[in-house]
Order: C-alpha cells, then sequence, then structure tokens
C-alpha cells in the first residue's frame, strides 16, 4: 500500500474497528454480564431472518425497555411498536447465532438510515452487539443451540437486478424455502449430507458476482458458467490447499504429493464479463495427460460448481500468472459491462486490463466441472498467436507471451554442480525456416531456457532423448533478449487444433541446419560453427577412461572375485573387452578471431577427435604431426567469453 494513502489509511482504521470489537466482546465475557450503560442502546426483538449479499438481515421490533424488566404479558409483540430493518455482518451473525424470538442489545454507534419510498428504517454499524439470556430456561436453550440445524433464507440477487438492468434473469432471483442453507454446524445425519436436486439448477455468468454472493468458503448453491482459454500443469508445490477453522479467514500450505509426477492440472477460465481466474483441479497421474486435456478443453464452455476461495492475488503478487492473462486482454469479442445496459452498443471491448485474479480450488469431494466437449467453440475463445522465432526476437516489449513453432536441435542442463540435476534449468536449442532464411545480424539459432516450474511431459522429454524434434512452444516468456519457458507454458508435440498464425511463416524446414560461425558477436551459453587450425593440443589436461563395450557406461569398478578385471553395475557383467574413452583440449587459430585463444574441448567419437586420433596413430602419437592442420565445420557449445584474457572456451557437440 502507498504510505499515507486512502488504502493504507483505511486498512489501519478496519484493524483498529477490529481491535475494538474483540476487546469490547472479551469485556462482556469477562464481566458475565451486560454493560450497565444503557444510554443510546437500540433494544430490539427479532421476528424474521434472511441472508443477501453476505449480510443478515434481521427483521425487528423495537422494544422500550429489556423483556426481564417486562410482565410476559408486555413481553408479547406490539403492533405499535416500529419495525426496523437491523443489518448484521457475517462475523457479527457467527458470534450472536440470533434466531426469531431473541433479544438483541445493540451498543453506540450504531447508526438508522432512512430509505426513500419506504417506511422501515434501516439499522448499521452493529459491531457492539449482544443477545440477552434473561433466565435460565433461555440459557439451556442456547446451550443446545449449537448442535442443532436451523435454516434462513438466502435471496441470491443477481448484478443485473441490483443495477436495473433489462435483461434481468429470473432463475437467479430466488427467495423461496428450495434456497435455504444451514447458518449453524449441523449435527451427523443422512439427510444431511445429500444436495438438494435444485442446489445445482441456477447458473450464472459472472464470477465476481459469484464470490460476492457466495463468500470465500465455497459455492454450493449455483454454478458458474466461464470459458476455458489455457490448460496447463503446475508443480504441485506452486499449489495450495485450503483450511478453515470456524469463521477465521482461509489459510494456504503448500500442498506436498508423495506420489509421481506431483503436478497439478489447472485451467485459466473468462467469464462473460471478462474477468479470469484460475481454477486448480486434481492431481494427474501422468503429465501426459495434459495434451488430451488441451485437445478436448480449450476454447470449449464449462460450468464451475463445488469451488472455494484458495487466493485472490493482484499483478504484483503473481507477475506469471498476469503476463498471460495480458496475452488474452483485450477480449476478441465485446464482453458484457458491470452497471450498464446490455444492448450491443453498450458493450464494449475499450476496458483496463484486469488487476486481480481469483485462485480458486475444488472442495474435497465437491468438484463439479461440467465441460461441453460436444460444443462449439466460443467466441470469447483466444487461441495461441503463433509468430516465427524472427518475429518474436524482434518484440520491443518485456515479459510478453509468445508461441512458436521450432526445431529442437541440442539440449544442455546447466552445469550448476551445487544444485540438484532434477532442479536445473535446461537449454533448448532451437531453429526456424525465419532465423536459417535469415540475413546477417539475426541469429540461426536461439537458446530458450526451460525453467524447473515448467512442467515437461514424458513424451517431450523422451522424445528430446531420441531425436530433433518439432516442438510447439505454447504461451512461452519473452523479455531481455530471452526466451523462456516458465509456469503455464506447454511444449507439445502435436500442433493444437486452434491456433492464429497472423501471416507468420511456418513453413518446415528443408536441408541441412546452419549455425553461425564464430565471430566477435558469439556469447557465452550459445552454439555455434567452427573452423580453425591446430596450433596446440594441452596434454596436460588429456585423460581416458574405460566404458563398458555393452551399454556405454562409463563408471567401471575392479571386479570383487577378480581385481585384474572390470565390472559393469549396470549389465551385472564382467567387461573383458572395454571401450576406451578420451578427452583433448584443442587450440587453434580461427580467421573469425584471429586475436583471441580458442580452446576446444573434444570427445571420444567426435569429429576432430577421430580426426586427431588417427593423425596421431599415424605419427606415432607425435602431437607435432597434427599442428598446422586445418578442421571444420565443426558444431560447437560456448562454455565462456572472456576478454582479460581474450580467450573462448568451447566443446564440441553433435547435434540432435
Amino acid at each position: 500500500l502507498c504510505r499515507g494513502g486512502l488504502a493504507e489509511r483505511l486498512c489501519r482504521l478496519q484493524n483498529r474497528e477490529r481491535s475494538a470489537i474483540s476487546f469490547w466482546r472479551h469485556q462482556c465475557i469477562s464481566d458475565d454480564k451486560i454493560p450497565s450503560d444503557k444510554s443510546g442502546v437500540l433494544i430490539v426483538k427479532i421476528l424474521e431472518i434472511f441472508e443477501e449479499c453476505t449480510i443478515q438481515v434481521a427483521i425487528c421490533q423495537q422494544l422500550e425497555q429489556s423483556p426481564a424488566a417486562l410482565s410476559p404479558e408486555d413481553a408479547l409483540i406490539n403492533a405499535e411498536e416500529p419495525i426496523l430493518k437491523v443489518l448484521f455482518t457475517r462475523e457479527t451473525a457467527a458470534h450472536l447465532k440470533s434466531k426469531p424470538q431473541d433479544v438483541i442489545h445493540i451498543y453506540p454507534p450504531w447508526q438508522k438510515l432512512l430509505l426513500q419510498n419506504t417506511d422501515v428504517p434501516v439499522i448499521m454499524n452493529t459491531y457492539f452487539s449482544q443477545k440477552v439470556l434473561h433466565n435460565e430456561h433461555s440459557e439451556a436453550r442456547e446451550k443446545t443451540y449449537g448442535l442443532t440445524k436451523m435454516l434462513i433464507r438466502k435471496n441470491i440477487i443477481s448484478l443485473a437486478q441490483t443495477f436495473r438492468l433489462d435483461d434481468l434473469d429470473d432463475k437467479l432471483h430466488q427467495e423461496s424455502s428450495d434456497n435455504q442453507v444451514p447458518c449453524a454446524p449441523q449435527t451427523h445425519n443422512n439427510d444431511g449430507s445429500k444436495q438438494h436436486p435444485s442446489a445445482l439448477g441456477a447458473v450464472n455468468d459472472s464470477l465476481l458476482e459469484m464470490v460476492e454472493s457466495q463468500g470465500a468458503v465455497g459455492w454450493r448453491e449455483v454454478q458458474v458458467r466461464v470459458v476455458i482459454q489455457r490448460v496447463y500443469c503446475l508443480p504441485a508445490r506452486e499449489g495450495y490447499r485450503s483450511h478453515t477453522q470456524g469463521n477465521k479467514p482461509l489459510c494456504a500450505t503448500p500442498v506436498t504429493n508423495t506420489h509421481p509426477p506431483n503436478v497439478r492440472l489447472c485451467l485459466l477460465v473468462q467469464d462473460a464479463y471478462g474477468m479470469f481466474s484460475e481454477v486448480q483441479l486434481q492431481s494427474l497421474s501422468s503429465t501426459d495427460d495434459i495434451e488430451q486435456y488441451c485437445r478436448r478443453w480449450e476454447g470449449k464452455s464449462c460450468c464451475l460448481a463445488g469451488m472455494k476461495i484458495l487466493q485472490r492475488t493482484t499483478r504484483g503478487r503473481a507477475l506469471g500468472l498476469f503476463s498471460l492473462i495480458d496475452s488474452l486482454w483485450p477480449p476478441v469479442v465485446p464482453v458484457k459491462v458491470p452497471g450498464q445496459n446490455q444492448d450491443s452498443e453498450m458493450m464494449t471491448t475499450n476496458l483496463p486490463p484486469p488487476s486481480f485474479c481469483y485462485i480458486l480450488t475444488v472442495q474435497s469431494g465437491e468438484m463439479h466441472v461440467e465441460v461441453d466437449e460436444e460444443e462449439q467453440i466460443s467466441n470469447l475463445y483466444q487461441p495461441p498467436a503463433v509468430h516465427g522465432l524472427k518475429e518474436i526476437l524482434g518484440i520491443d516489449g518485456c515479459n510478453e507471451r509468445c508461441s512458436f513453432w521450432a526445431q529442437v536441435l541440442y539440449q544442455r542442463l546447466q552445469s550448476k554442480h551445487s544444485v540438484p540435476v532434477d532442479q536445473r534449468e535446461m537449454l533448448l536449442f532451437v531453429t526456424d525456416s525465419t532465423l536459417q532464411n535469415a540475413v546477417h545480424e539475426i541469429p540461426k539459432v536461439v537458446a530458450v531456457s526451460v525453467t524447473v516450474s515448467c512442467v515437461l511431459s514424458v513424451e517431450i522429454i523422451e522424445a528430446l532423448s531420441a531425436a530433433s524434434q518439432l516442438v510447439f512452444f505454447k504461451d512461452a516468456l519473452w523479455g531481455n533478449g530471452r526466451i523462456i519457458c516458465v509456469e503455464r507454458t506447454v511444449l507439445l508435440l502435436q500442433k493444437p487444433l486452434l491456433c492464429s498464425a497472423a501471416g507468420a511463416d511456418l513453413s518446415e524446414l528443408t536441408g541441412p541446419v546452419r549455425l553461425d560461425e564464430l565471430d566477435s558477436t558469439t556469447q557465452a551459453n550459445s552454439v555455434c560453427a567452427l573452423r580453425g587450425t591446430v596450433v596446440g593440443v594441452n596434454e596436460s589436461t588429456a585423460f581416458s577412461w574405460p566404458t563398458c563395450n555393452r551399454c556405454g557406461n562409463g563408471k567401471l569398478e575392479l571386479c570383487p572375485r577378480d581385481r585384474e578385471l572390470l565390472y559393469c553395475n549396470q549389465c551385472s557383467e564382467v567387461v573383458t573387452t572395454p571401450i576406451l574413452k578420451m578427452q583433448l583440449e584443442v587450440f587453434l587459430s580461427c580467421p573469425s578471431r584471429p586475436q583471441s585463444t580458442v580452446k576446444v574441448k573434444v570427445w571420444h567419437e567426435m569429429t576432430l577427435f577421430v580426426l586427431l586420433t588417427m593423425l596421431l596413430f599415424l605419427q606415432t602419437y607425435e602431437v607435432q604431426s597434427v599442428l598446422g592442420k586445418e578442421v571444420g565445420l565443426l558444431n560447437c557449445y560456448v562454455h565462456s567469453v572472456t576478454t582479460h584474457p581474450n580467450c573462448v572456451a568451447l566443446e564440441e557437440i553433435a547435434l540432435l
């Protein structure tokens, strides 16, 4: 909150108000009596109770004095006494646990509101209220009240009715007893657990209205109709489960899931008013399911019920979520505007982007997500806009979501030895026809960083480890000259059923892939093509190691039974004819970087290694025999580029 601003002052005022109410109630309980000061006290007797917009409304009769001082005859309802409409907040109502015929003392500073065209005054600011128990019978009845079930009428008021719009939805205007909900803890009985047949009958189209009318504890009576804009997975540690204790606010604790893959299916949905919400559903048994959910659900309408609010997040707290929301804004079709007539000329897309979003989750055992898979794609749905990589590199903005097709040429884990392998970022080096056909100053291959929070399916991981693949990157993040796959980014092997190409060149590659040659613009953590002349071999760092001739395992051990033989743990057999592998460091002179020392690490079976080994063998391992030999073009990964000393460290690699 801005220091000294209205929001900060309001927050302080609310905190002081809550403290004052808690202190006053604690003082009343400690004294075990009603405060003696009766000046300004409003005494009312409740005749009827119902709930509207989370506020408890009590139709009351004002009494001149407490019933304790009245005779039984005088305590009866007097038609001449004024009728009042008293408003209690949810917290105050839960504290009072009032019901018809109860007498309530309302202490200052209560306020009376006189409305036009009505004779019944409204009493507000009733935080300092206390129920009167004037005899032993009332106290005994009060003790048993917590174990009984009381139903109150709950009026659901639609936004259309509130703003007096023309298209009133009669289904939402329910004031019948069918829509009653318990206002106190229920005893265990067989009927209490059954859901009313009409409980899921009403369908709303506003997420915000549902939140305001149903509250944070959950939606039980009605459904809300939304459009599924995106389907993705989040790591379970990103999701939360909510716990409620009485009337305390929701607190969130991380989800721990001991079963792989420990990911949760999520939906980004949008309602008819343009408001977004993220719905966190059940954990998936396999990450491979995400592709079929994307294909079946995205763009379809669905009805949500049995939800509860996990969190209300804002742009500053969830940059990743709002970068995805911003990519879907403004809506492709006009949306409804709260408080305005819904004629076509009043529906506008000239609206500011959302500043907050509700994270919803399912209530235990009450999930109800009904997707009509046979229905046509909604007009509100925005498919991913597919761009060429060359176009993406030219985007000026930061934290922009982008989608593209690309050929994965090489993958590499970031070499942070202090970080476990399963928690390291992965680099995917990709290209497409727009880069391969580009002129100078446009790289032919770009690196895509895949963070740990980006959930990859087993199918994607296995496919990339086998061969070069054409992969669809959906909703990746572009900013500061990098493409990053973060949470809510989805990688697919199949092309989505719906996507907008926007005139981009998405033709597949024909012919061999070209890499940028090493030059003065080459940066670390990139790939390049290298040609040059051998000027030296670092014999001090050369080493060799034996590997299994069956599985290629490079960690052989001495055989326990015969210390002169090697043993492979993976094959569980003795290795009699191991394959010797070696590593060399070779210094090259490159015309593209004449002032730099170019150091290349070469491995067994690489092009340069085979060439050098052959020359060394023919010349009986004389290093002088390989000096001056020209090599290239070699595919290399750039480890580092330094200026003091002027050195480039590379490693020869094999593309997928």
